[in-house]
């Protein structure tokens, strides 16, 4: 059983920087690759980023690629994602969430077991 809560969102300026943490309660973090991913109004929930549970292995979507990078720090339980030359597109509701163990592609939103309850990003032009 892993409880996942983010923070750090708001509203920010166009080419400004933010970053989202999420906080883990759980004896197993550490066990769990992790994922973000973002919803904007309208749109179905996205892929945003992963790290693997030592955290030396990312994965980006495409178009937050040299602009977002994931941590982690398991001594913290806690994992992070900071977004630099934010964008308008950017503007969505961010979640964490922890993989499910044994899963084969953590870039899949059904794969994921336990969600945090998102924050929002708000990027003005």
């Amino acid at each position: 059983q892993v409880q996942l809560v983010e923070s750090g969102g708001g509203l920010v300026q166009a080419g400004g920087s933010l970053r989202v943490s999420c906080a883990a309660s759980g004896r197993t973090f550490s066990s769990y690759s992790m994922g973000w991913f973002r919803q904007a109004p309208g749109t179905e929930r996205e892929f945003v980023a992963t790290i693997d549970r030592s955290g030396r292995t990312t994965y980006y979507l495409d178009s937050v690629e040299g602009r977002f990078t994931i941590s982690r720090d398991n001594a913290k339980n806690t994992v992070y994602l900071q977004i630099d030359s934010l964008k308008p597109e950017d503007t969505a509701v961010y979640y964490c969430a922890a993989h499910r163990l044994g899963g084969s592609d953590p870039t899949k939103v059904s794969e994921y077991d336990y969600w945090g309850q998102g924050t929002q990003v708000t990027v003005s032009s």
